[in-house]
């Protein structure tokens, strides 16, 4: 039976092939064909019936999967009959240091299947994983930063560099090529400036922000949610997270680059002595930005009084923050004004604030009605809250009319100055409709010679 299976069939060039590799070829053609029938004929269009994916997406999904198959039987063909033919040979460098590159066909093969791999990914989490996802937070409702809304294609567009930066890594090191830019180490320094080097650190920081986004989705959402934890904390803590995940994932960067975080720092350390001097107003705003993360005497969604201009914080950045104004107006505070100077926060420790609308009525008037009339009013507005109840404070007798204070709550604090017009049109009509006057300044004059 062993002579059998070394007889020889053929040749390929100088290689002989046998028939225990025509024999092994087959079975893993057999076992690629099964494999092929069960996911492309099978697994897949059950699961095309489940999810709702475009007639385009699934046409490039079977023809993807169709070539991977292809490119494996190609590889089996190799392994099996263990003939892997040399496509190219070229010698780059010098000849002291030269370095020669082989391109065999399953080189080319792994790199071609590197990429066909990547594009099934790139469709199978960009169209049907996060699709899915960001449907069911619409059908749910679920927000979990309406001042920071989640971007699907910013999302997108960072799974995608995931995907692609790591299957040209797996390529360079496939094909055992390398671009060095940077000669460091013929310079007797660390630093390594290479291509596949460079593609590592920016992998490693695209990995960072995925990283944090799932966090922060799967993890601290449900948190948020189970535990009613307010906009603003919600934001200080992912910001803090996130500013903590970049920190750690650029310092494995620079260690892949061949930085030394020892000399780093200390290198960091004198030249912040001569930056800090010369920008003591940017490292101010700076360190106030983590101590508003930290404290959180002004967070994300209150509403301030910063130099006279009331707006909501629409965003807490590293060094300024964002104020949107009654007008629409983004306003750009240096997180020191927060910090240092006198901030009044309408809602920082409730969610609702006391207002007033001033009037006067003529000498003579049913001070009894008015008050009625006051109250109705104030209580028949929607946006007045019911508990604590508006009250009318009688003020003062004054010089040309008996001066009336209709105090109410509201939780509107941008929209306040239109409720409270509301209201005085309100009043105006019915004390029209009740005969009451509202007098204007009024002055007796007496002449004498």
């Amino acid at each position: 039976m062993s002579d059998f299976f070394n007889q020889e069939l053929f040749t390929l060039g100088e290689h002989m092939i046998l028939v225990q590799n025509i024999v092994i070829l087959a079975l893993l053609l057999l076992v690629l064909g099964v494999g092929f029938w069960l996911v492309a004929l099978r697994l897949l269009p059950q699961y095309f019936k489940k999810e709702k994916i475009d007639a385009q997406d699934k046409r490039r999904m079977q023809l993807i999967i169709a070539a991977c198959f292809v490119l494996l039987a190609v590889l089996a063909a190799t392994l099996a009959l263990n003939y892997d033919p040399e496509l190219l040979s070229h010698t780059i460098g010098k000849e002291d240091n030269s370095k020669r590159i082989i391109l065999r066909l399953s080189t080319l093969v792994n790199a071609f299947l590197a990429i066909l791999v990547a594009q099934l990914l790139d469709i199978f989490i960009s169209k049907i994983v996060l699709n899915n996802y960001y449907q069911r937070r619409q059908q749910e409702s679920i927000e979990l930063d309406e001042y920071r809304p989640d971007s699907r294609a910013k999302t997108n567009r960072t799974v995608q560099s995931v995907v692609y930066v790591l299957a040209l890594i797996f390529i360079f090191r496939t094909f055992e090529i390398d671009y060095e830019l940077y000669p460091g180490a013929e310079a007797g320094k660390n630093i390594d400036f290479s291509l596949s080097n460079v593609l590592m650190a920016i992998f490693i920081l695209l990995m960072a922000r995925l990283i944090s986004w799932v966090f922060i989705q799967f993890i601290l959402s449900r948190y948020y949610r189970q535990q009613k934890v307010n906009v603003g904390s919600q934001y200080a803590i992912n910001q803090l997270l996130m500013y903590f995940i970049y920190v750690i994932a650029i310092l494995i960067a620079l260690e892949t680059l061949g930085f030394s975080l020892t000399v780093l720092w200390g290198g960091a350390a004198a030249l912040l002595v001569g930056i800090g001097l010369g920008l003591q107003e940017t490292f101010k705003d700076l360190f106030s930005g983590l101590i508003l993360l930290f404290e959180r005497t002004v967070e994300v969604g209150d509403v301030v009084e910063v130099d006279g201009l009331v707006g909501s914080v629409k965003k807490i950045g590293v060094r300024t923050s964002l104020v949107e104004t009654r007008d629409n107006i983004t306003v750009i505070v240096p997180n020191s004004k927060l910090i240092i100077e006198k901030v009044v926060n309408w809602s920082h420790y409730d969610n609702k604030a006391r207002f007033k609308v001033a009037v006067g009525v003529a000498y003579g008037s049913d001070t009894e009605l008015v008050k009625q009339i006051l109250i109705k009013i104030a209580r028949e507005n929607a946006y007045v809250v019911r508990h604590p109840s508006p009250f009318v404070r009688f003020v003062n007798f004054g010089d040309s009319s008996l001066d009336f204070e209709i105090h109410f709550w509201s939780h509107e604090f941008i929209r306040i100055e239109d409720i409270m017009s509301d209201m005085r049109f309100e009043i105006d009509k019915a004390f029209r409709e009740n005969n009451i006057s509202i007098p204007f300044p009024q002055r007796d004059v007496w002449m004498r010679k």
